[in-house]
């Protein structure tokens, strides 16, 4: 069982920037990818970044060079610092993880089961 909640989120202008914190505990049991996904209203739930069991993240095209994704394992938290932010990142930002072989983008929401509860991230234009 993996416990995961994230925090950071807020109202930006376009150009500004978050960092969202994800702290997560539990995932014994084998490799645990871990992911941070955003869904606008009315969207799909996509995944933007996936993070491996060594720390080493990918990312989607769209947030390539603004967004990077960093895990303190002292801390036991997810770390996603973006900065130049667009309209179209506004959304929810999700933190998920799962027992996966492979973690690389793209992934999809459907191949994990444990989930944060969201923070909602506004870009105003």
């Amino acid at each position: 069982q993996v416990r995961l909640r994230e925090t950071g989120g807020g109202s930006v202008q376009n150009g500004g920037s978050l960092r969202l914190s994800c702290s997560f505990s539990g995932g014994s049991g084998g490799p645990v990818c871990m992911g941070w996904f955003r869904q606008a209203p009315g969207g799909k739930r996509e995944g933007i970044v996936a993070i491996d069991i060594e720390g080493r993240p990918t990312y989607e095209e769209s947030v390539k060079g603004r967004f990077t994704a960093t895990k303190d394992y002292a801390k036991n938290t997810l770390y996603l610092q973006m900065n130049r932010l667009k309209p179209e990142d506004a959304g929810m930002y999700y933190c998920a993880a799962d027992h996966l072989s492979g973690c690389r983008i793209p992934v999809e929401s459907t191949w994990y089961n444990y989930w944060g509860q969201g923070t909602q991230v506004t870009v105003s234009s």
